[in-house]
């Protein structure tokens, strides 16, 4: 199965401007194609994950990724998908940010001469003249259809500000200028991002004669994607300062039965003919394959020896072990203590099982805590100090798993 065809089989091309042109740019190894990221934090987390596999698979067909970092457009902020605008983040919070994203991305993508490149669009973006930059390539842009963009539709009734009404020209000139100074002939993104991917492709078209080939082609389910960087403890980053590999592992995997296998397809590189023979599996063999697609993610992201810790440690844990070693652990200091003890509420706040003493009684009170194996009975329980040195295993729900210790 040649390239395009194996993407498309694994459910990620959505639409495209020239499907037989793509394809045969795709499948030897023409495409020099960018995907753009915004760093509006200091980590990629797991709705970056399908942009990331997707640049992997292409390079190693031989195609040229452009690592795009937002810098300049994040100093707007992209309205796609948002009911309100972003806040403004400084330009050194940006560049911290990217900075970030290029020390994970070397994880997916091998940079260097003649190999994936890393641009920031600050580079032109902030240098530009407005007034220039309008009469360039304002006129090619009907504010029209602009409105009837999904983008911008979606935010007509709450309100959308003149400066995110920029964020549109401005990513379709990166296209423009990436095409011009990059030989980037091609991009990819979700189908959030298809009004503004459209209108970059249509700038070069019109800028530079019909003849500049410039293709847009879309990801599946970007909508989706993102989703999955949330659960109920916040993102899941790919940063293991922020989201620990056992945390990572177990996020997939608790994914749903219906998405354990879109999720195999989509973000592993496992064969299809392996995949497809999964098709079929039904109950516990269910279970077998969210196995499999946790530990092929964690070994992606954290490496293999960090993957078999984390699957060992699952393992251990479900199975009623006493392996705790890889379980995510939470230092109380001696400070936090009141009469040698920490209130059960107090001490789940702290270990970010819970946002609030709130939210911890609730889920007391749903019987959906657990202490060293026993569920807390109400929400005056406490913990001990020697409890604390001993080290305490806390469980939230059926797949939740914390350690306390005395910091």
């Amino acid at each position: 199965m040649k390239l395009y065809d194996e993407l498309v089989a694994r459910g990620l091309i959505a639409q495209v401007t020239n499907e037989e042109e793509i394809r045969e740019m795709i499948d030897n190894g023409k495409a020099t194609f960018y995907i753009g990221f915004d760093p509006t934090a200091d980590s990629l987390h797991v709705g970056h994950f399908m942009a990331l596999c997707l640049m992997k698979r292409l390079q190693m067909a031989g195609n040229k990724p452009i690592a795009l970092i937002g810098g300049g457009t994040a100093m707007i902020g992209d309205p796609s998908g948002r009911t309100d605008m972003r806040s403004m983040m400084t330009q050194e919070t940006i560049q911290h940010n990217c900075d970030c994203f290029k020390k994970q991305m070397e994880r997916f993508i091998e940079f260097g001469e003649g190999k994936a490149q890393m641009v920031n669009n600050a580079d032109w973006l902030l240098n530009l003249n407005y007034v220039d930059f309008i009469r360039e390539i304002g006129g090619c842009f009907s504010v029209n259809n602009m409105l009837r963009a999904e983008c911008f539709k979606q935010r007509m009734e709450k309100g959308l500000s003149f400066l995110e009404f920029n964020y549109m020209p401005m990513q379709s000139y990166d296209f423009y200028y990436l095409y011009q100074h990059y030989g980037c002939n091609m991009q990819f993104g979700g189908n959030d991002q298809w009004s503004n991917m459209l209108g970059g492709t249509e700038l070069i078209r019109r800028k530079l004669g019909k003849d500049a080939h410039a293709m847009t082609i879309t990801l599946l389910l970007n909508s989706e994607g993102k989703k999955m960087g949330k659960t109920a403890k916040g993102a899941v980053w790919l940063d293991p300062n922020k989201t620990t590999p056992f945390d990572f592992y177990q996020y997939w995997r608790n994914v749903e039965d219906a998405d354990v296998l879109k999720c195999i397809r989509m973000l592993t590189f496992l064969p299809m003919e392996q995949i497809d023979a999964m098709s079929d599996w039904k109950d516990a063999q269910l279970n077998t394959a969210k196995e499999i697609l946790a530990y092929e993610l964690t070994k992606l992201v954290h490496g293999e020896e960090e993957a078999e810790k984390a699957q060992a440690s699952a393992k251990a844990l479900f199975a009623g072990g006493g392996d705790d070693s890889n379980m995510p652990t939470t230092e109380i200091g001696a400070d936090k203590l009141t009469d040698g003890k920490i209130g059960i509420l107090n001490l789940m706040v702290a270990c970010k099982l819970a946002a609030s003493n709130g939210e911890a009684r609730r889920l007391i009170q749903q019987g959906g805590v657990f202490v060293n194996d026993e569920k807390v009975p109400d929400h005056t329980f406490a913990v001990t100090e020697q409890m604390l040195r001993d080290g305490v295993k806390l469980r939230k729900g059926k797949k939740i798993f914390h350690k306390a210790t005395l910091g």
